[in-house]
């Protein structure tokens, strides 16, 4: 009996034991899994030379700075789209920006804890780089094209984009580069649509791809459009990156400054971009407008944050941009394009009695950009 009792308390007690171990790992693994969440992320920054003369820095394009926050153990930074750049223990960053001009991006520092979550925080800088003159503050010309005199179109500037096939929207025209559909006159430049003999149409569509491509600034264009029913105008632009197989359209992003479809009473300015389910996002108003009988100026103001249109100095068009993601395409170069259509998905339809030897054109006095 008593040998019955001491191997029961034997048994008790390496129960007992196991118990108690089993506890002591399982507190132990609770610990292991606890997520350390980062806070209080501080980033002080400077502009190298950034005075209340100079608010866009010295043009050195040099920005430095250090990040701090509770319970992190490592930063990274990253420069608008580009990747992150890192780590860095100390929180200390610096950057010299290459690019000319007016750099307008937002800048992000992300802070680690020591179980990989993290936290961010995200800088709007706008910062001038030597080179193209700009003072960030849209009152220096930096390029443009008065389009003085008669003749051909200047080709270092513009390129003339030619053939038919609809160009994605059932249009019904054929751009060529001839002098009939494309020239300047006493001081104006003319895209000019016409009904040849055979009836077809003819047009021009201009290009400053690879000549002038900017981000961020000011545009202004004084144009005059056509009146006949059908023609489709647009003064507008694509991403840089368009023609990169892995982006394409509408990843690249488009900025319509203006555009005019059937109503020939309004012209209109619009957005498009490439969401995270790969359609098309887009977002435009319009306004009214006498277009044919006057010249009016078509106005561009872009910031890193912001699209704006304008008529005659009118804003009828504004859309935050920095919340456009995955792509953010709108904070990348851009080049412009000119062309006036005919017919297709927002021409409308052609007005059936036009004859033989038609001409109606888009005329534009110049096109000025300011950063």
């Amino acid at each position: 009996m008593k040998k019955n009792y001491l191997f029961f308390v034997f048994v008790l007690i390496s129960l007992l034991t196991i118990s108690c171990s089993g506890g002591d790992d399982s507190a132990s693994s609770n610990n292991n899994n606890q997520q350390i969440m980062p806070s209080n992320l501080q980033v002080s920054l400077t502009i190298e030379g950034e005075n209340s003369q100079n608010p866009n820095g010295d043009g050195s394009g040099l920005f430095y700075g250090i990040a701090t926050a509770s319970d992190a153990v490592y930063y990274t930074f990253k420069i608008g789209n580009g990747d992150e750049s890192g780590p860095s223990e100390s929180g200390e960053f610096s950057y010299t920006l290459t690019d000319n001009g007016l750099q307008q991006f937002p800048f992000y520092v992300y802070a680690y804890s020591s179980t990989g979550d993290k936290i961010s925080k995200i800088t709007n800088l706008s910062i001038f780089v030597e080179g193209n003159g700009g003072s960030g503050n849209n009152d220096v010309l930096v390029w443009s094209d008065e389009f003085d005199g008669t003749g051909s179109i200047d080709s270092s500037k513009w390129t003339t984009e030619t053939g038919g096939g609809g160009w994605g929207n059932q249009e019904e025209q054929i751009y060529t580069s001839s002098s009939n559909n494309v020239r300047r006159e006493a001081g104006v430049l003319k895209i000019k649509v016409r009904k040849e003999s055979n009836g077809n149409f003819t047009s021009a569509r201009i290009i400053t791809e690879d000549k002038f491509e900017f981000k961020y600034g000011r545009v202004d264009i004084r144009a005059k459009l056509p009146s006949v029913q059908g023609s489709w105008p647009a003064l507008w632009m694509l991403g840089a990156n368009f023609r990169d197989p892995s982006v394409g359209w509408p990843q690249c992003g488009e900025i319509d400054i203006m555009e005019q479809f059937e109503n020939k009473n309004r012209v209109q300015s619009t957005l498009h971009w490439k969401l995270a389910n790969g359609e098309r996002g887009q977002y435009g108003l319009d306004t009214t407008n006498s277009t044919s009988t006057d010249f009016h100026i078509y106005s561009l103001e872009w910031t890193p944050t912001n699209i704006k249109s304008f008529l005659d100095g009118n804003e009828f068009f504004s859309m935050n941009i920095d919340g456009v993601a995955p792509y953010y395409p709108f904070n990348e170069d851009f080049f412009f394009i000119f062309n006036v259509a005919m017919g297709g998905t927002n021409g409308g339809d052609i007005d059936p009695n036009l004859q033989d030897g038609y001409v109606d054109a888009m005329e534009v006095d110049y096109i000025r950009v300011y950063q």
